[in-house]
């Protein structure tokens, strides 16, 4: 039987358990050409399912060296291809040559006019949350976890670089193999890897950071703290499992502020406010390396139990780096946000994605994704910690990640460990309310501290000229901003303030966004080139929800989506144009 509703992955057969990967980059092609040889956890015979999406199979063999019979099934919408193998009497392992897609889902190919040199192409990965078929065929679902070895063949002028350890690298004329190794058990989400003329500086004992030559200094500056972070993070919830906690910034099309891909977290370039004021974007990345990447969901019904304990976390060590207050900022931004995405959903007849616990059989996941399992999940924990105290449910949280390490957990699984360790408190919260209600609990956690409340005090006037604000401060003041409004009142605020000339992206974004549900018309030359520089969902996807919501610059979003969806990655731009097919004309 299926596991995961978003895989061919069937329990009946046998388990993939390491995976020996070969790949060599052709850029000229937009293409991998590989062999993955995919080991089980014990011999086998019989049919053995796997996730494919575009892929060009041309071979299968086993560990005997036996030619093994396959059939590629029609491709499904969401889920790809069933690659179906039949295996021989004693089958180990298994070796599949094949070809990804010029457009696999899960790859960007940039020119050099994409990048930051101008001089070379790059190439990036994005497996998250079922696109690492587009690069291998495998069990596809977090419940399937693989060590793996890697050797990718890339340009010799280029680096290529994966999140895993690095064994060495062998020039060989114009070509260069690099050999990687990952010994921890990863769920297939987080199989990541670049290409590019890349450059790295040293952040810490167990940290650097890489980004391409013109970037990789600045970066270095504005994640120097990171070995601090590392130190929060072990002093909350226990070792660091993955030995070095390296971070690539990418270039501007990466769809997502970071990717907690472990060993080398991959970040959007848009953090480097040269402020460090985005830093904490890096808190919630790490964060992940105890929720997410050691203890992950089963499947992406449960991405709440990934998302919302990283939250939680996140904000925990923001508490500890920056203090109370500046964590009670950053909650009430994400409280703000989860409010009017709980809002849009119900509005949009779409309840069920409010909820916790979702079903999403025959739903892409990356269609679903919203802000609700980061927010409503840490509300959730936020709701238990307060009606057990820090210091129980402190132990609470290390005692679930020892008991779930390495592993994959089913939300029925978390509710049953909370049972046996805070016996009754399930009741007490009313988790079934949470977990499977809509929406919110009226009686859900509300955080006060004195720079919020002085935040909000500040209501809806103009402020004074001069008004001296943290970019976090301002970007809550600008979301509490009633709107529309006036044309007037926009002037004189861009005039004293200079948002639209603002280096923070979540200030300037922000915004934006007040500044066209007001029809304010001034700030459309920034929003178009704005929407030109940047592919991180987060900044996309809002600004163009707020062209498409007023009738006068419908024309404007669809003709600027046209201009410049081939600079964005497959997932963003796919899921650009959903919103949209679903707006009115």
């Amino acid at each position: 039987m299926r596991i995961d509703p978003h895989s061919y992955t069937d329990d009946r057969h046998a388990h993939v358990t390491s995976l020996a990967w070969e790949a060599r980059v052709d850029f000229a092609t937009s293409t991998l050409h590989a062999t993955a040889t995919l080991r089980l956890d014990a011999p086998s015979a019989g049919p053995l399912d796997l996730d494919t999406r575009g892929l060009d199979v041309s071979a299968v063999t086993d560990d005997q060296g036996r030619a093994v019979d396959f059939v590629m099934h029609p491709a499904e919408a969401i889920l790809g291809s069933r690659l179906a193998l039949t295996l021989g009497e004693g089958t180990c392992a298994v070796t599949v040559a094949y070809r990804t897609a010029a457009d696999a889902s899960a790859l960007q190919w940039l020119d050099p006019a994409q990048t930051a040199g101008a001089v070379h192409p790059y190439l990036f990965s994005q497996c998250q949350a079922i696109h690492a078929r587009s690069v291998v065929p495998l069990q596809d679902t977090p419940q399937r976890r693989i060590t793996f070895t890697a050797a990718l063949t890339v340009p010799a002028a280029l680096r290529g670089l994966m999140a895993a350890a690095f064994e060495g690298r062998d020039e060989r004329g114009d070509a260069a193999v690099e050999r990687w190794t990952m010994p921890q058990p990863i769920a297939p989400y987080l199989f990541a890897f670049a290409v590019g003329q890349l450059e790295a500086r040293e952040l810490g004992a167990r940290s650097r950071v890489w980004a391409e030559p013109s970037v990789v200094d600045g970066a270095a500056w504005e994640f120097a703290e990171v070995d601090g972070m590392l130190a929060a993070g072990e002093s909350l919830f226990g070792p660091y499992a993955w030995d070095r906690f390296d971070i690539l910034v990418m270039p501007p099309s990466f769809p997502y502020g970071g990717m907690e891909n472990p060993r080398l977290t991959f970040v959007t370039p848009t953090l480097l406010a040269g402020d460090r004021s985005q830093v904490r974007v890096i808190a919630h990345e790490l964060a992940h390396a105890w929720s997410g990447n050691l203890v992950t969901n089963a499947h992406a019904g449960h991405f709440w139990l990934n998302e919302g304990w990283t939250r939680y976390a996140e904000l925990r060590m923001v508490e500890v780096l920056e203090g109370p207050d500046t964590a009670a900022l950053v909650a009430a931004i994400c409280r703000k946000d989860l409010d009017e995405t709980l809002a849009r959903l119900i509005d949009e007849g779409h309840g069920g994605l409010t909820r916790l616990r979702t079903h999403l059989e025959g739903i892409d996941p990356d269609e679903a994704f919203s802000v609700v399992p980061y927010d409503k999940g840490q509300l959730f924990l936020r709701a238990i910690e307060d009606a057990v105290g820090r210091e129980r449910f402190d132990a609470f949280a290390k005692a679930y990640l020892d008991t779930f390490r390495f592993g994959a957990v089913t939300t029925d699984g978390f509710l049953a460990f909370t049972e046996r360790a805070l016996p009754g408190i399930l009741a007490r919260v009313d988790a079934p309310r949470w977990v499977d209600g809509e929406g919110l609990p009226p009686d859900a956690p509300t955080t006060r501290a004195a720079r919020l409340d002085a935040v909000i005090a500040m209501g809806d006037a103009l402020p004074p000229a001069g008004t001296a604000l943290s970019a976090t401060e301002w970007n809550l003041w600008l979301e509490r901003l009633p709107r529309p409004q006036t044309a007037d009142y926009c002037a004189a605020l861009d005039e004293r303030f200079g948002f639209t000339r603002s280096g923070n992206m979540e200030v300037k974004v922000a915004w934006l966004r007040l500044a066209l549900a007001s029809g304010y018309g001034p700030v459309l030359p920034e929003v178009e080139r704005v929407l030109g520089a940047v592919g991180r969902m987060k900044y996309l996807v809002p600004l163009y929800s707020a062209l498409l919501a007023r009738p006068e610059t419908r024309d404007l979003a669809r003709a600027t989506f046209a201009r410049r969806s081939a600079g964005y990655h497959p997932i963003a731009r796919a899921v650009v144009r959903g919103r949209l097919d679903r707006s009115p004309a």
